[in-house]
C-alpha cells in the first residue's frame, strides 16, 4: 500500500525518508530515524514496533543486512511485511515478504533504498530510484521530492492517493525537517507547497536551534532576522 525512499546525502551526512500511500497518515508510523544511526520504513501489512527495533539494532553496531533477517525472522507476519533499512554510512537493506500484494519490491545503490508494495508495476520503484540518482548535487530534500514525484508519474500506489511524508534527520536528536499531509488529494504536491513555506521562515530560523556543539543556539534576535533576510 506504499513506497518510500530511504537516503544519505554524503556530503552533509543528512538522512532523509519520503513516503507515499493511498492510506492515512502514512508518515505517522512507517517512517524512523535517529542521528548518526540510520532511516527505517515498515511497510505493507505494517510492523510499527519494526522501526525501533531496526533503529536499536543499527545503533549497537549490526549490520543493515544482519539486522534486517534477524528482526524479520522473529516476526510471524514476515510474509506480509516490507522492511528496508540504511544505516549512516549509506549501507541499506530490505526485505519483501512473499505475500505483500503485488506489485511490490525494492533496490538500492550505495546511500539509498527503495521499496513499495501495492504499486501498479517496478516501474514505481524504478523511477523513484533513478531519478533520485539522477538528482546529484541537489539539497536532500528537493532530491526526496522529485524521486517520489517520479514514482507517481509511473503510476504510484495502484489504489490512488491519500498521504505522504518527509522526514530529514541531521546530527541533533530532533528532525532537521518534518513534513507530512495525512489526508490530501494530491499528497506529494502538498508536500512540495509545504516545503516553499518551510523555506520562506522555518528552515533559515532553525539555523538558530540549539545543536550538540552549539547547545544554547543563537539568541540573538537582531541575528536571526538577519539569518532569515537572507536565506528566505
Amino acid at each position: 500500500m506504499t513506497w518510500s525512499i530511504l537516503a544519505r546525502d554524503p556530503e552533509s551526512g543528512l538522512l532523509g525518508i519520503a513516503i507515499a500511500s493511498r492510506f492515512f497518515a502514512v508518515g505517522a508510523l512507517c517512517p524512523h530515524a535517529e542521528a548518526r544511526v540510520g532511516v527505517v520504513s515498515t511497510q505493507a501489512l505494517m510492523n510499527p514496533l519494526l522501526g525501533p527495533q531496526a533503529l536499536e539494532a543499527l545503533r549497537a553496531g549490526e549490520p543493515p543486512e544482519a539486522a534486517c533477517t534477524r528482526l524479520v525472522e522473529a516476526d510471524e507476519g514476515r510474509d506480509q511485511r516490507q522492511l528496508h533499512l540504511l544505516d549512516a554510512k549509506g549501507r541499506a537493506a530490505a526485505h519483501t515478504g512473499a505475500h505483500c500484494v503485488d506489485w511490490c519490491g525494492h533496490r538500492a545503490a550505495e546511500n539509498v533504498s527503495v521499496a513499495g508494495n501495492m504499486l501498479v508495476g517496478p516501474g514505481v520503484v524504478d523511477d523513484t530510484l533513478d531519478t533520485f540518482l539522477e538528482r546529484d548535487g541537489l539539497p536532500i530534500v528537493e532530491r526526496l521530492l522529485a524521486a517520489m514525484e517520479a514514482g507517481e508519474a509511473a503510476g504510484g500506489d495502484r489504489r490512488g492517493r491519500q498521504s505522504a511524508a518527509i522526514l530529514v534527520q541531521g546530527e541533533e536528536p530532533y528532525p532537521r525537517l518534518s513534513l507530512r499531509a495525512d489526508d490530501h488529494a494530491d499528497p506529494l504536491t502538498e508536500l512540495r507547497r509545504l516545503y516553499a513555506v518551510a523555506r520562506e521562515r522555518f528552515i533559515p530560523f532553525s539555523s538558530a536551534f540549539p545543536t550538540l556543539e552549539r547547545p544554547h543556539g543563537l539568541l540573538e534576535r537582531e541575528a536571526i532576522d538577519t539569518i532569515i533576510e537572507r536565506d528566505a
